[in-house]
């Protein structure tokens, strides 16, 4: 064992506070906001793609029914979501992660939030939403949507819902889930219908309306969280 791994290991009793800290400080301040919606989506997406337009939508109708809009705080998607939800004075949550060669958190997020850890994001990512929309993204995105389907399959949180929004982009993985997943009993029957697909963003909308209208104020911490 080298001089560098010994460090790392002594260290460790002083990096479980520093997880703490992110905890207190992201639930002191999220927990004051009120039921969001947490869209995700590439860093890398231009405002000139139709994907921006359309997310900067969905944060502006979001906002406009008093519903936060929660991104992880960067470029790309996550930018236009906190500037549609800005540009009507929304609640507009970046969840901002310290990353090496690529993140700086976007000037639309009047409620930033900065984490040095992913996984402590991840839970207020979760914690505070009651809905979520998948835009195409690359392994984060793809990452962040197996979590939050697995916590709904395996009942850790309620079913609420799930959009992948752009038929084109997500077919060939739904399309693999079908064949690969479904038909090779690798799921449950009725696993696939935990989601939704679409390419209109009013739906996305309603479902997510619809959902707030039927169960009403969210749970302070679901069960996945206790």
């Amino acid at each position: 064992m080298n001089n560098t791994t010994i460090s790392f290991i002594k260290e460790d009793p002083w990096r479980i506070f520093r997880i703490m800290a992110e905890f207190v400080d992201s639930f002191e301040v999220l927990s004051q906001v009120g039921p969001g919606v947490t869209i995700f989506g590439s860093a890398r997406t231009r405002p000139t793609d139709p994907y921006y337009q359309a997310t900067m939508a969905l944060g502006k109708a979001f906002a406009k029914h008093n519903l936060a809009v929660i991104t992880g705080g960067g470029p790309g998607i996550m930018e236009a979501a906190n500037k549609g939800a800005r540009s009507v004075k929304g609640k507009s949550v970046g969840l901002n992660i310290e990353l090496p060669h690529e993140q700086s958190g976007n000037r639309y997020a009047n409620i930033p939030i900065h984490f040095h850890y992913f996984f402590s994001r991840k839970v207020c990512f979760v914690k505070y939403s009651i809905g979520f929309v998948f835009m195409p993204g690359g392994f984060g995105t793809l990452d962040e949507f197996f979590e939050v389907l697995t916590l709904v399959q395996t009942q850790r949180i309620p079913r609420f819902p799930m959009i992948l929004f752009g038929r084109d982009y997500w077919k060939g993985l739904l399309q693999w889930m079908k064949v690969t997943l479904d038909k090779g009993k690798f799921i449950s029957p009725g696993d696939l219908d935990l989601f939704t697909i679409t390419d209109d963003p009013q739906e996305a909308i309603d479902i997510i309306l619809d959902y707030e209208r039927r169960v009403g104020p969210p749970d302070i911490m679901p069960k996945a969280f206790a």
